[in-house]
């Protein structure tokens, strides 16, 4: 019987993965279901993906810790998603899947609260800020 590395297998594995063009923040700027006020009632509603394929997000008082995973759809760059998380307003633990699809310079996509609402959503990356130069 042989003896796996898995330690050599796993560096092996790091050393080939890209960056993903999800990973960062993503602003939500329209939502289906809610208004702009309610969407950044208290932060600036946002989806966030982490490079280890975890994440969270936050529109309204609803909250979610993610596992993505990227994929395709309809040819296109895509991420779907689980969640669990919350309702911050009253308390309600609340679970759910969702995915978004690149276009352009946009993530277009679906966030659904299971057995519960779903919204379509558009998300886009914050401009990078430009450094003054010091004289």
């Amino acid at each position: 019987m042989s003896r796996i590395n898995y330690r050599r297998l796993s560096m092996a594995r790091s050393k080939a993965k890209t960056e993903s063009p999800f990973t960062g923040v993503w602003h939500i700027i329209s939502m289906d279901a809610w208004d702009k006020d309610y969407l950044n009632e208290e932060v600036q509603a946002y989806i966030e993906f982490e490079a280890g394929g975890a994440g969270n997000f936050q529109f309204g008082y609803v909250t979610g810790y993610m596992d993505w995973r990227p994929t395709t759809r309809d040819g296109k760059p895509a991420v779907e998603w689980s969640w669990e998380g919350g309702d911050g307003a009253d308390g309600t633990a609340l679970t759910g899947r969702g995915w978004g699809a690149l276009e352009e310079d946009e993530l277009r996509g679906v966030i659904v609260i299971h057995m519960g609402e779903e919204s379509g959503f558009v998300a886009k990356k914050p401009k990078a800020k430009k450094r003054s130069k010091k004289k």
